[in-house]
Formats: C-alpha cells, structure tokens, sequence
C-alpha cells in the first residue's frame, strides 16, 4: 500500500514538472519580445576625439557619454591625443569591434579621411563633430558656426579699440577646420578696419604653447593692443605671458567658453570668450546618430548656437 502510494505521489510530482518546463519557453519568449521592445534605437556609438588635454573635449565627451547613457546607447570613446595616426588606428579599431556608428572629432581635418572612408567601406555611417573633415562620406556635421565665432570675437576688438590699433592672432592646429574657419571670420572683419595684424602664430590650440609662443612675441618688440586666440586655452596661456611682462592691459579674447575662460573674463583678465557650448554639442550628436541608426533623414549640417561672454 504505501509503496503504490510512493509511486502515485512520484508520478504527480513528474506530471508536475512536465507542465512547468512546458510553460517556460513560452514565458522566456515573452520575456525576449520585452527586451526586444526595450532596445528599440538603441546602438552601439564609437567616439574618436582628437584630444581629452582639454577641457572643452572633456565637456563634449561627458556630454556625448551622458546623452548616450539617458537613449541606452553604449559608447566607446578614445581619445587621439593629437596625433592623427594615432586617430586614423583608434577609428580602425572601432571599424573592427563592429560598431554601429561613428562620431569623429578629427584631429586633421584632411589627415582623416582615409579613416573615414574605411568606415564608408564597412558600411558604417560617419558623424563628424566640432572640426570637419575633408573627405570620405559623412552623413552630417555638428558644429557651431566656427567662421561667425571669428566675427563675433574680430567685431567685438574693433569696437573696443575704436576701429584702429594692432592685435596679434594665436592660430590653433594646422590643418584643422576650426582653425582655419575661425581665422576666416576673424580676418574678415578686421580687414575691414583700421586694425593691423602684427603677429599671427600657431600655438596648437594648447596653454603652454599659448604661454610660450606669446613671450616670444612679447620679447620680439611688437607692438599690440589685442590678443584673439582662437580657443581658450592659447588665450590663458597668453594672459599668463602679459600679466608676466607688465602688460596686462592688452585686451585678450579666447574661444570656447571653457570655465577657466568664463571665471577669467568674470575677473577681468579676459575681455571676451566666444561661447560653443560643447555640452550641447555632445548631446546633439547622440541626438543625430539615434536619428541615423532609426533610418530618419538627417541635415547636412546641424548647427550649435554661439553667443559672446564678456562682463
């Protein structure tokens, strides 16, 4: 008796566990179609910058990273460190890991594009960010209106120096977009005055070179009323260079807006900053590769508002 009664509650406890491993594929597959719902637009986003030794990149890429966290889009970041070869090997890396999209900041505008159409031949679309590149395929660039920043800044020295006098010109990376659209706008405006350029030299969009290129100016005998440097840093590496000479009445204008630059135009070591907002920019871009990688027509060129700070 009680082993006919062992053999009936066995086979119970078998029936059971039948009906429960029948259910489970049909739950597990609920649970997969959720999951499937819940990563819709989602993608995998590789970010190559040209460099995080500044701190308006930084602000992009924690921009960019915040931006893709919040869409549940992962992100790889590299940084080229201003080195375009080095650049050109981190987007092929990114190529090989098989990412979905590719935001590049470039570090050389024409150095870059052989990366870029190594992307193009993998099929996968290229964003780039900030700087421009010139060739390869992009699918847009997100940037602010870098020759307008060069008028703002050259417009707001001759109105403060009454339309005449001199100004020297601090010139960021050669070869880059930035540089060279800032430089436009900037000669553009002040060609149109009585203002003369008596000095203009690259300080590779870094402080120290700023600080250094600028004393060799300072102790070339020229002659200046203004300083235009066409990012932040090269604009406080020569308020530190004129503060250091006794000059620290020559009015310097940088460009970026980075929090050093605000606190020093707030201060008064610096007339005017040209603000680009690199957070926005970041964020725009996560915006426009979720946009790529759902198949939405995108523009050209999707601009990032300017605005001059001054006191």
């Amino acid at each position: 008796m009680k082993k006919r009664l062992f053999l009936t509650l066995m086979l119970m406890m078998s029936l059971v566990l039948a009906a429960c491993s029948l259910d489970s594929p049909g739950s597990e597959s609920e649970g997969s179609g959720s999951d499937e719902g819940g990563s819709e637009g989602a993608g995998t986003i590789g970010f190559s910058i040209s460099t995080l030794n500044n701190p308006f990149f930084v602000t992009l890429a924690e921009g960019a990273e915040a931006q893709a966290e919040e869409a549940g889009m992962e992100i790889t970041v590299v940084d080229a460190q201003d080195d375009p070869a080095k650049q050109a090997s981190d987007i092929e890396d990114l190529i090989q890991q098989g990412v979905d999209i590719i935001l590049v900041n470039p570090t050389d505008s024409a150095a870059v594009a052989t990366a870029i159409e190594s992307a193009n031949n993998a099929d996968i679309p290229v964003i780039t960010v900030d700087r421009s590149a010139e060739g390869g395929e992009v699918v847009t660039h997100i940037a602010s209106d870098n020759v307008e920043g060069g008028r703002l800044a050259g417009n707001f020295i001759i109105e403060e120096l009454g339309g005449s006098g001199n100004v020297v010109e601090l010139e960021g990376i050669s070869g880059s977009s930035a540089a060279r659209e800032r430089g436009e706008g900037f000669n553009e405006v002040i060609g149109e005055s009585d203002i003369e350029i008596v000095a203009n030299q690259t300080a590779n969009f870094d402080r120290a070179e700023g600080l250094s290129v600028m004393e060799n100016i300072i102790q070339s005998g020229a002659e200046f009323d203004a300083v235009f440097a066409h990012n932040d840093e090269m604009a406080l590496g020569a308020v530190e260079a004129l503060e250091a000479a006794g000059m620290s009445d020559v009015m310097v204008v940088g460009f970026d807006a980075t929090n050093d630059a605000v606190a020093a135009v707030e201060e008064g070591t610096m007339a005017a900053t040209v603000a680009q907002k690199p957070n926005e920019i970041g964020i725009s871009a996560i915006d426009t590769a979720q946009a790529v990688l759902n198949g939405e027509t995108v523009e050209e060129f999707v601009p990032v508002e300017l605005e001059l700070v001054t006191q």
